[in-house]
């Protein structure tokens, strides 16, 4: 397995969160993990910063923000240039979708920890 270098935007410190459980997931999987979130903290030993962080070589931004809040990243996201996008339950959006695929990035409708927990990460 090779290491994917993930970005997690939305991340959060609350234990209950599907983006916290991901960071703790990709880190046991051996995975580089960045982490932005609204507030700052640490999960698994990954900091999570309050605002956009300089990407290079990122391999997947899972996304753990609702299609409102993904606006304020869509620039951020393409000049990123990840291989793909994955959208976690509940960011579903058309709109960055087409953004994305103009850009030639892979959007993936999906859930990071099913995909991690079924070897297909």
């Amino acid at each position: 397995m090779r290491n994917k270098k993930t970005l997690i935007l939305g991340a959060s410190t609350k234990l209950d969160r599907a983006s916290n459980k991901a960071i703790t997931n990709l880190v046991s999987k051996g995975h580089s993990v960045l982490a932005i979130g609204q507030n700052g903290g640490e999960v698994s030993g990954i900091k999570i910063y309050t605002k956009a962080i300089p990407l290079k070589n990122i391999d997947t931004i899972s996304l753990y923000l609702n299609p409102a809040r993904q606006r304020d990243y869509y620039n951020y996201i393409v000049e990123a240039s990840p291989k793909r996008v994955i959208f976690n339950p509940g960011t579903e959006n058309p709109e960055l979708y087409q953004l994305l695929e103009l850009n030639n990035i892979k959007s993936e409708v999906a859930c990071t920890l099913v995909l991690l927990a079924t070897n297909q990460y």
